[in-house]
């Protein structure tokens, strides 16, 4: 009776099995030709043949039409795996001027899922790139002897100048992540990577058209399927209107050759960028083509960091450039008025502490402290401020009331341009000094802020739109470099108006400085006859020769340009950055350079700076 038992139980059991597996196969049987289109894909891909047709990339002009950037036919090779029978690949690498092992690991890289997510032996893909006229045609003659190998027409970018590379950027094929985030990438596909080409990418690219094949059983091609009427055309890309001048560009980078530093020319009424030069930089041509990538390395490994874009990522203790900040926080806090004289004992002197300064009468009020960059008159203004006895209670109120003042003038947060890779600079708030000094600071520690050195730090691109605040009297637009966009609108942030915490008459009493300055203080070497300028000096101390720097703008009514010019290791502010301002502002106003003007910059251009070492 119990053997009768488990055998019943036993029949159950099998039978159960044997439904389970069946139901198995109808499931899968069912996804496979139901759920899954994996099988008519490939019966598709034996029958059709789809072309992918790339799109014209947007082309790149600078503001007054000049074209900088525009396309030129290149050629891709793509191979359906499939279809390839019998391959030499020997005779393949000789006929595209290749060696044979850069064919087999590039065949390798194709079938690694891993590397090439989208891998499928029936359809295209894509084996080497940006092929010119010439390497093609010599490809085409043989082509009878590669089944399963194609050529595939696109563009690749080509520039009307050897300038701006920082601000163009390039392309360049898309890595893994690139296709991770955005499917409309496939392997071999161009993205931008640095600059205008990777900030305005979506608009730039176009899309992609499509042309459907019918092949016969042999896979030669018969036509257009349905006559074309699945085909799509791909569509250009937009193009873009840089603010760029090309030729005050082009007189920046010559300015700066052989030194390290930059220069940054902002329209104040705008917040358009003018020019935004980066020292040393190199010649955009360089990353294009089936060169980009050992050129590209090359430029990478070089110690003077030619990628580096220093206008938006370097950072630098602003000097003197910072004292006009200061004189507008302590006017708008009532720390002092324009009248309000400090005593400069060639420096500054409380309490053991010193801070030196050049020659110059004493006791002064402001306008002539800022004509003179005077160290003492901006130190005592702080302390005054920040000291044990300011108005704010704690010297950490009074820090971040400080901190706040900076922060809207656009100081410690990057500014928004549109340009990948800006920095923030630093602007220390009390948190900072309390963890630095275990709450035990005062005034007199970070006195060396009020001139632009200890923790203060920004980019030339901060020092340059603090010059466009103040020829605006108190307000700013986000700095940027494309002036329009065909057929769309430029993004609100960089038509709005930011305003700082300084009312716009306390401006007046810092352009009355800068003027000043400029008609015989330390930025007397900017004066040019007709245009009145507006300068400040900075000498930026460092732990070798002091950097040079200036900010100014020009006219000092109805602005056209303001500027930030740094030069590291340049020594005083009017060694380098006065000069080197005053050529900017006499090209961009004047359209071009007096003969005089241009001795001047033949003479700054043969200059080099090694290391702090100055050599003609």
């Amino acid at each position: 009776m119990e053997r009768d038992y488990h055998l019943e139980k036993r029949k159950y059991l099998i039978g159960g099995t044997a439904v389970l597996v069946v139901l198995a196969f109808m499931v899968r049987l069912f996804a496979l030709q139901i759920m899954s289109d994996d099988y008519k894909r490939n019966a598709d891909s034996n029958a059709l043949l789809q072309s992918i047709k790339y799109p014209a990339r947007g082309l790149i002009y600078d503001r007054n039409g000049k074209l900088l950037v525009f396309n030129q036919p290149a050629y891709d090779i793509t191979v359906v795996m499939k279809e390839v029978k019998d391959l030499d690949t020997t005779d393949l690498a000789r006929t595209l001027g290749v060696e044979p092992v850069f064919l087999r690991k590039r065949f390798r890289d194709l079938r690694d899922r891993r590397l090439n997510p989208g891998y499928s032996r029936y359809t295209h893909q894509v084996l080497m790139t940006q092929l010119s006229s010439e390497d093609c045609a010599v490809f085409r003659e043989k082509l009878f002897r590669f089944p399963g190998f194609y050529i595939q027409g696109r563009t690749i970018r080509q520039y009307g100048f050897n300038a701006g590379a920082h601000i163009l950027g390039d392309i360049a094929e898309v890595s893994k992540s690139d296709m991770e985030l955005d499917d409309y990438y496939q392997r071999g596909d161009f993205i931008g990577k640095l600059g205008v080409e990777r900030s305005y990418e979506k608009q730039l690219r176009g899309e992609k058209g499509v042309e459907i094949l019918l092949r016969d059983a042999r896979g030669r091609i018969q036509g257009n399927y349905m006559g074309g009427a699945l085909d799509r055309a791909p569509v250009a890309g937009k193009n873009l209107t840089l603010s760029l001048d090309i030729e005050l560009q082009e007189l920046g980078e010559r300015l700066l050759e052989g030194k390290i530093g930059s220069i940054v020319a902002i329209e104040p009424s705008t917040g358009e960028i003018l020019c935004l030069v980066s020292s040393p930089s190199y010649d955009p041509h360089l990353v294009v083509g089936r060169h980009r990538g050992e050129n590209h390395l090359k430029l990478a490994r070089d110690p003077w960091k030619p990628l580096l874009n220093r206008a938006i990522m370097g950072v630098y203790p602003p000097g003197s450039t910072f004292k006009t900040s200061q004189a507008l926080t302590f006017l708008q806090e009532g720390i002092i008025v324009p009248s309000t004289p400090f005593s400069c004992s060639h420096g500054f002197n409380f309490r053991g502490l010193h801070v030196g300064c050049h020659s110059h009468g004493s006791p002064l009020p402001l306008i002539p402290a800022l004509a003179t960059s005077c160290n003492a008159y901006f130190c005592w203004g702080l302390y005054h401020m920040i000291g044990a006895k300011s108005k704010y209670g704690t010297v950490q109120r009074a820090m971040n009331t400080w901190r706040d003042y900076m922060v809207s003038m656009g100081f410690g947060y990057p500014l928004g341009i549109d340009l990948p890779g800006e920095k923030r600079g630093m602007i220390p708030n009390a948190a900072f000094y309390d963890k630095a000094y275990r709450g035990s600071w005062n005034g007199l520690t970070v006195i060396s802020i009020a001139i632009g050195q200890g923790e203060v730090t920004l980019t030339p691109l901060q020092i340059a739109n603090l010059g466009a605040t103040i020829a605006n009297r108190g307000y700013f637009i986000t700095p940027h470099v494309v002036k329009g966009i065909e057929g769309e609108p430029l993004d609100t942030l960089y038509t709005s108006k930011r305003y700082t915490k300084v009312e716009a008459k306390n401006y007046d009493y810092v352009v009355e400085g800068m003027r000043a300055a400029v008609l015989g203080g330390t930025c007397r070497y900017a004066n040019i006859p007709d245009i009145e300028a507006c300068g400040k000096t900075g000498t930026a101390q460092n732990r070798g020769k002091d950097h040079s720097a200036f900010m100014g703008f020009a006219p000092m009514n109805n602005p056209k340009i303001a500027i930030a010019v740094y030069v590291e290791n340049g020594g005083f502010g009017a060694v380098y950055g006065v000069p080197i301002g005053k050529l900017m502002f006499e090209q961009y106003l004047k359209g071009k350079l007096s003969p005089d003007s241009e001795v001047l910059a033949n003479d700054i251009q043969q200059r080099r700076i090694y290391y702090g070492i100055q050599e003609r």
